[in-house]
């Protein structure tokens, strides 16, 4: 299969969703912090390496595609801490970005939220490399709408990074700090923050 066989569906999304954003009569921005968990790290001798549980935030940016959709631009970063093989101390920084589809169940003011997303994880290891990965995402959220305009919204959310468990991102002159366990790498957050429309 061709790269430009693997663009047209990619070309055909994408241009779904700009459409939808240029026709949409209300924009949202929203602003969330909170704690991510990530998957666990291995040494060389396949001990585990506890990767610590890290602040996030995300910025997102949605347009109202009908009265029980949305579609959103999303970022989230987070930075996990770990203590890799000769004891040494790094993080592995991550920035995930998703197109999500977001469904709203309304109960008057009270509104109950699930999304699906598709996009990249930018792993950027402190000793180490950087890599860029595919990845999805599942939400469940719930948003209390103070008015019009403002609501308090809140999301648990897991993202599935497919990766390449051989890469050496965690590795410096041959020599490495931690590996990836599996070719599936985990991220669950819980966050809570303010959504504006204009």
């Amino acid at each position: 299969m061709n790269s430009n066989t693997l663009l047209k569906p990619v070309t055909l999304v994408c241009g779904l969703f700009v459409a939808n954003a240029v026709t949409a009569s209300e924009f949202e921005i929203s602003v969330m912090a909170g704690q991510m968990y990530g998957s666990d790290l291995i040494a060389s001798d396949n001990t585990d390496i506890s990767v610590d549980s890290g602040s996030n935030i995300a910025i997102g940016l949605a347009w109202q595609a009908d009265i029980n959709g949305q579609g959103q631009v999303l970022l989230n970063r987070v930075s996990h801490d770990f203590t890799g093989e000769n004891a040494l101390k790094s993080s592995l920084d991550i920035t995930y970005a998703h197109f999500n589809g977001v469904a709203l169940f309304r109960q008057e003011n009270y509104v109950t939220t699930m999304s699906l997303g598709l996009g990249g994880g930018y792993f950027d290891a402190e000793h180490g490399g950087e890599e860029l990965y595919p990845s999805a995402s599942i939400s469940f959220g719930t948003r209390y709408e103070f008015s019009d305009n403002i609501a308090l919204v809140t999301e648990l959310r897991a993202y599935a990074s497919l990766i390449d468990e051989d890469d050496a991102i965690f590795c410096q002159q041959e020599i490495c700090s931690a590996k990836f366990e599996d070719s599936l790498w985990i991220d669950s957050a819980i966050s809570v923050g303010i959504a504006v429309k204009f």
